[in-house]
């Protein structure tokens, strides 16, 4: 059973889409030309930086810069291109996969659908939702690490189940805002609310935040800050 928003909850989702608004775009920092390009590199990107990523992929989709081409590449040459990124065997396992799955299901280019697009091999909802967002501009609302982080500690959800993060975050949160929402809470936890030593500090939006560890700076224009979030990983007080 999902557990229902902490109060407050929609009051400071819409405070956090105002306040990050102003301070990222809301994009992708993976670059990328095409869906097929996004899609690949969302692949990489697990368990490394999209600085690595970055690194890797123009000469990666220069030699290979369709589906087929990738899905008919020698698997010892990929893994050469992507080994700066970690994992890279099974990292070019998984690429290639989704390769292949891409041209035998979809004759080579990427599905516009959340219920294609899982089809494809080490395509989650995850990866899905930043590929409709940030490659086809369809809303989606990509739950990773930093964003079940950030949600649970502005008391946005209470529960670390990344679906019911999307479900509940997107009933509160206008379809048009998903993409850009979770793209910047992923920036915001990637430059500020870092998982060990959040800089709250620093943060635009620890004035309502529920988990800051400062004292709030009195921005608040919507209702007041409430106690501490349900599933917070902050304490007040923790050094």
């Amino acid at each position: 059973m999902t557990p229902p928003p902490p109060r407050g909850a929609q009051k400071r989702a819409a405070l956090t889409i105002e306040r990050l608004r102003d301070l990222y775009a809301a994009a992708t920092e993976l670059t990328h030309e095409n869906p097929f390009q996004l899609l690949i590199a969302t692949i990489l990107s697990a368990q490394t930086t999209d600085r690595s990523v970055n690194l890797v992929t123009p000469e990666l989709f220069r030699r290979y810069p369709t589906a087929h081409d990738l899905a008919a590449a020698d698997p010892a040459e990929v893994e050469k291109l992507i080994k700066p990124t970690g994992f890279f065997r099974l990292k070019t396992m998984r690429i290639l996969a989704a390769s292949r799955a891409l041209v035998d299901l979809f004759g080579g280019e990427v599905p516009t659908t959340m219920e294609d697009m899982v089809k494809i091999p080490g395509i989650g909802r995850k990866t899905a939702n930043v590929i409709l967002g940030a490659g086809f501009d369809s809303p989606g609302f990509a739950v990773d690490t930093h964003v079940i982080r950030l949600t649970n500690r502005l008391g946005l959800v209470a529960t670390r189940d990344p679906v019911k993060i999307e479900y509940q975050v997107g009933a509160m949160v206008p379809k048009e805002e998903w993409t850009a929402l979770s793209l910047r809470l992923i920036l915001h936890g990637r430059r500020i609310c870092d998982a060990r030593r959040p800089r709250c500090e620093e943060c635009v939006l620890n004035d309502f935040c529920p988990s800051s560890l400062v004292r709030p700076r009195r921005r608040l224009r919507k209702g007041r800050p409430i106690g501490e979030a349900p599933n917070s990983d902050i304490r007040l007080g923790n050094t």
